[in-house]
C-alpha cells in the first residue's frame, strides 16, 4: 500500500482535491441561489401584505402610523409651551457648525503664527 500511495497517490490526491473544491463551490452557489429565492419570496409576500394593509386603511379611512406620528408632533408643537425636540439631523448640523467654527479658529491661529514666522525669518535673512 505504501508503495502504491507514494507512486500514484499524488495525482489522485490532486484530482480528489479539485473535485472537492468544485463540489464545495457548487454547494456554496446553490446556497446563495436558495437564499436569493427565499429573499425574493419574502419580499413579494411583504409587498402583498402591505397592499392588503393599504386596502384596509383606505376602506376604513385609517392613516399610517408614520402619518399619525407626524401630525401628532405638529399638533403638540403648536399647542405646547415646551420647546420642540430637535431631530438627529438638526443635532448633527449644529454639531458640524460647531466643529467648523473650531476648525476656522484653529486655521486662523495657524495662519497668524505662520505669518509671524515669515516676518521674523525675512527680518533675519538678507539677500545679497
Amino acid at each position: 500500500m505504501n508503495i502504491i500511495g507514494q507512486i500514484g497517490g499524488e495525482s489522485e490526491n490532486q484530482e480528489d482535491k479539485n473535485e472537492a473544491e468544485q463540489a464545495e463551490q457548487e454547494r456554496l452557489e446553490a446556497l446563495r441561489e436558495a437564499e436569493e429565492r427565499r429573499k425574493e419570496k419574502h419580499r413579494k409576500m411583504e409587498e402583498e401584505r402591505e397592499k392588503m394593509r393599504q386596502d384596509i386603511r383606505d376602506k376604513y379611512g385609517i392613516k399610517k402610523k408614520e402619518e399619525k406620528e407626524a401630525e401628532m408632533n405638529q399638533a403638540i408643537a403648536a399647542s405646547s409651551l415646551n420647546r420642540r425636540k430637535k431631530t438627529p439631523a438638526e443635532l448633527a448640523a449644529e454639531q458640524e457648525a460647531e466643529e467648523q467654527d473650531d476648525f476656522t479658529k484653529l486655521k486662523n491661529t495657524l495662519e497668524t503664527q505662520v505669518n509671524e514666522l515669515k516676518t521674523t525669518i525675512e527680518g533675519k535673512c538678507v539677500l545679497q
